[in-house]
């Protein structure tokens, strides 16, 4: 009884704030519906515009809830989207090109990013959202990352830089694909392999044809699988050789949700999963990613974040052209 008492009054604590986040993200779901716009960086921009919200009143611990538990849990759902068997029909070398340019990418931004100014934290945040699959995976690895006091800042940063160039390159790339002359195969490979966030993908491999559009997703969803292994692959370095924070605790190894990510993708691969509980595991996940983006941008102090400089905007632009012109080569060669 003692227990009831204590969920119900957790849940009246936190039911303001998270009913204000949803409030945002329909209402950026809306706007980006009329006004051809991404849904996720509306989100934010909503988001930082109450950011009072999140500051005080009775919204605070809600949001704080929703910037945290209903993005890792968001992520997790994201697994409904992987299968493994599709990917393999692709062919190898097309899958090692993926692959490669991920891991590449990654190391690229960890070498390069010290001309920039900025350290190893920055470097895997950036080079990782480019890498796999822009703000979710920005938030993901940001989850296994040695907070100190800029954490938040450089996660809002990078989630509005990735999704900015997304949006840019669903309008670039297809005009690019076009005079670079690429086939449908050759066109879905290049966009599913360089453009951030999945929703992009879609955009710009459907307005060129069908078959562009699902080689396109196919192969982006390969690199959203690839989230889990990079997530563990960091995680194992950073608790190796980075500094621990100054009360000693470890980032986990691997955490929860992107275990449960990587669990739900095992199921869908084998099919366990029926395409009805898949495309609704699907929506629900793309709602409460919405939902957590509006509210870390209700936490979010603009100011801060746009202090972060030039320097950091240059970085996520050139790591963004590595990827793309690495997979362009890779295309050319093989195929």
């Amino acid at each position: 009884m003692q227990m009831a008492q204590t969920l119900r009054g957790h849940a009246k604590e936190l039911f303001p704030g998270v009913a204000v986040a949803l409030i945002v993200a329909v209402t950026a779901q809306f706007l980006a519906e009329h006004y051809a716009t991404p849904a996720m960086l509306l989100a934010l921009l909503l988001g930082i515009a109450v950011s009072f919200l999140g500051e005080e009143g009775k919204t605070v611990a809600g949001i704080a809830f929703s910037a945290r538990a209903l993005l890792r849990l968001g992520i997790a759902f994201l697994g409904v989207r992987v299968s493994m068997m599709l990917m393999v029909g692709l062919g190898w070398d097309l899958i090692a090109l993926v692959v490669g340019g991920v891991i590449a990418t990654i190391g690229f931004g960890l070498l390069v990013a010290r001309f920039f100014g900025h350290k190893w934290r920055f470097a895997l945040l950036t080079a990782g959202s480019v890498a796999i699959c822009g703000a979710s995976a920005a938030m993901a690895i940001s989850a296994i990352l040695p907070r100190d006091d800029r954490s938040e800042e450089r996660l809002i940063f990078t989630v509005m830089g990735v999704t900015v160039l997304s949006t840019v390159a669903m309008i670039a790339y297809p005009i690019l694909v076009k005079f670079l002359d690429l086939d449908s195969v050759q066109a879905g490979v290049f966009l599913g392999g360089t453009i951030h966030d999945v929703a992009q993908v879609v955009g710009a491999g459907f307005s060129i044809s069908e078959q562009t559009g699902d080689t396109a997703t196919l192969v982006k969803l390969m690199r959203v699988a690839m989230l889990a292994p990079i997530v563990l692959m960091a995680s194992l370095m950073i608790r190796s050789f980075a500094e621990l924070p100054t009360d000693g605790t470890r980032p986990p190894l691997l955490p929860g949700f992107v275990v449960a990510f990587l669990g739900l993708a095992l199921l869908n691969s084998f099919g366990f999963i029926p395409a009805v509980i898949s495309d609704t595991l699907s929506q629900v996940s793309r709602w409460l990613l919405l939902t957590a983006i509006a509210a870390v941008g209700m936490k979010t102090n603009l100011k801060q974040v746009l202090a972060v400089g030039g320097a950091a905007i240059a970085l996520i632009i050139v790591e963004t052209l590595f990827i793309a012109g690495l997979i362009l080569a890779g295309i050319t060669i093989l195929t």
